[in-house]
C-alpha cells in the first residue's frame, strides 16, 4: 500500500469512527467510550502523517509505533462497544476489522523499517 493510500485509509477510519460514535447511547459509560475512541481513532491518521514526515528511520519507527498503539486501542474500544451491547455487532464489526488490518499493515511497516536501518 502506498503512503498516500494509507493516508486516505487512516483518514477514512477516523471519519467512520466519528460517525459511529454519534450513534452511541447518551449514557455516561458510552460518553466515556465515545471520547476515548474518537481520540484514539483520529490519532491513527494524524500520527501516520507525522511518521511519513520522519527525519530518520528511528523517528519513523517511533511514530509508527504510536499509530500501532492507537489503532490497537481503537480496536479495544470497538470491542467494548460490542461486548457491552451499546450497538449491534453488525454496525461495529467492519470498523473493528479495519482497526485490525491497520495494525497488521503498520506492524509490517515497522518490521521492514527495522531491517533497513
Amino acid at each position: 500500500m502506498t503512503p498516500d493510500a494509507m493516508k486516505r485509509r487512516t483518514k477514512q477510519f477516523a471519519l467512520r469512527t466519528l460517525r459511529l460514535t454519534s450513534s452511541l447511547p447518551q449514557t455516561p459509560e458510552a460518553q466515556t467510550i465515545r471520547r476515548q475512541l474518537c481520540r484514539s481513532a483520529t490519532s491513527v491518521g494524524a500520527n501516520y502523517r507525522a511518521a511519513q514526515r520522519g527525519r530518520s528511520t528511528n523517528e519513523f519507527k517511533a511514530k509508527m509505533g504510536i499509530v500501532l498503539e492507537e489503532a490497537d486501542e481503537s480496536g479495544f474500544w470497538l470491542e467494548l462497544i460490542i461486548d457491552a451491547g451499546m450497538l449491534p455487532p453488525g454496525q461495529v464489526t467492519s470498523l473493528r476489522q479495519e482497526a485490525d488490518e491497520i495494525c497488521a499493515i503498520v506492524y509490517t511497516a515497522i518490521q521492514r523499517a527495522g531491517k533497513q536501518a
